[in-house]
Order: C-alpha cells, then sequence, then structure tokens
C-alpha cells in the first residue's frame, strides 16, 4: 500500500513540538492553589470533568482549557476563590500561548526527506490563532503544503479533508501521538495510520484498543521513512 500513499498528514501537538507536559503542569498547579478550598477533593479529576462539559462550547486548546481552569476553581471554592488566584490561572493560561517551542526529535530532519515525495499537510485540533502562532514560531512552516486547524478528528472530518485534497483514502497516511484522533478515525475510512506515542497523554486521548490492519506504530519520526519505503 506504501507505493500509492500520496499525502502525509501530522498531527501537531505532541507529535511535531512539546505541548502535552505544559498542560500537565498547569493541572497540578491549580491543585496547589485550590488546596486550601478543596484539601479532601480529586481537583485535578474536577477539572477533566469540567473540560469534557465544556468541550462542545469552548473545542480545544490553551483558552478553552483557561475557562474550565477558572471554573474549575470557582466552583470548588464555593465562589470564594479570592482575585489574586483567579489572575493567576489567567497568567497561567497565557504561559501556556507564549511557551517556547521544542521540536519533537527527528522532526526537522525527516521533513526535508519527505516534502520531494509527498504533500505533507498538518492536521491538528485547537485554537485557530494559538496553532497558527506555534506553526510559525516552529520553523516548519515551508515543509508543508497545507494546514487545516479542524474543531475535531472525526472520520467526517478526515473523509472531508482527503476530498479537499483530491485523493483517495488509500492514498492517505496520517501521523500522530493519539490512537483515537490521529488513528482510528483514518484506519475506518480506508487510510494508514502511524502512531508515535509520547510519554504524556491527555486522559480524553487514550484508549484501549489497538488497530490490527493498515496500522504501525514507532519510537521515533526518525522510522518513518522506513516504513514508507517497505
Amino acid at each position: 500500500m506504501m507505493n500509492k500513499i500520496k499525502v502525509i498528514g501530522f498531527d501537531a501537538d505532541d507529535t511535531l513540538w512539546v505541548n502535552e507536559p505544559y498542560f500537565r503542569d498547569a493541572e497540578f498547579k491549580l491543585a496547589d492553589l485550590l488546596k486550601p478550598f478543596a484539601p479532601d477533593l480529586d481537583i485535578i479529576g474536577e477539572l477533566f470533568r469540567t473540560e469534557m462539559k465544556n468541550l462542545e462550547l469552548y473545542g480545544y486548546g490553551a483558552k478553552a482549557f483557561t475557562l474550565s481552569l477558572i471554573e474549575t476553581a470557582v466552583k470548588l471554592s464555593g465562589d470564594q476563590v479570592p482575585a489574586s488566584i483567579i489572575n493567576e490561572i489567567i497568567e497561567m493560561g497565557r504561559g501556556l500561548m507564549t511557551i517556547p517551542i521544542e521540536l519533537i526529535d527527528s522532526v526537522d530532519a525527516v521533513l526535508p526527506l519527505l516534502q520531494p515525495h509527498y504533500k505533507l499537510i498538518v492536521v491538528t485540533k485547537g485554537d485557530l490563532l494559538d496553532q497558527e502562532r506555534k506553526l510559525t514560531k516552529s520553523g516548519l512552516l515551508p515543509y508543508f503544503h497545507h494546514i487545516e486547524i479542524v474543531s475535531d478528528k472525526q472520520e467526517s472530518d478526515y473523509q472531508k479533508l482527503i476530498d479537499k485534497q483530491g485523493i483517495l483514502p488509500e492514498e492517505f497516511m496520517m501521523v500522530g501521538n493519539s490512537v483515537k484522533s490521529d488513528i482510528l478515525p483514518v484506519i475506518a475510512i480506508g487510510g494508514i495510520g502511524v502512531h508515535v506515542p509520547f510519554h504524556t497523554t491527555w486522559q480524553h486521548e487514550l484508549v484501549n484498543e489497538t488497530p490490527k490492519d493498515h496500522f504501525y506504530q514507532i519510537s521515533s519520526l526518525s522510522q518513518l521513512p522506513e516504513i514508507l519505503s517497505a
């Protein structure tokens, strides 16, 4: 099937650059800030439940996350959280949108190898302005023919993307760190998925199933050219 591949999609956060550890740090900071108000509660668990409740309304990204941080603080404090803590939370959110870009190992070496032979695109969830900012700061934009920032990654979203690219599903490969978002929907519509695990994964992206067909797992993007040449 590899000789059919024309377009390779790459997830952005935690596939091209480091992202989730910064969000995890923010979760722990929130837990520390709210301990005086909710010493016996699972603060991080409550934050996750708030995020899931807000997902359909706010979507993904640092801005949505910041709103959920504030809502969690207000709720768990019984509306008593001081303005000083709210300001700290806002600064945490602002910090998430100004973090330095740390490329994942081998990204800047692999993309130049693939670009002459395939149409490379970014397919990522998140806030439009934030993701565009990170892409610009990453220095990777010249390697990509197309950027697709989507509200979700369901089968229908990938099908629209493939139709837009004017290719068949079997001519598309998606590379990413999330089996749930980057792999399963693509395989379901007839494409190929390449999973590159990252050491930290958001709870919402965890799944128990592993595909059997049209699925590859690699430990580093440096192995991607070898798969394509098989």
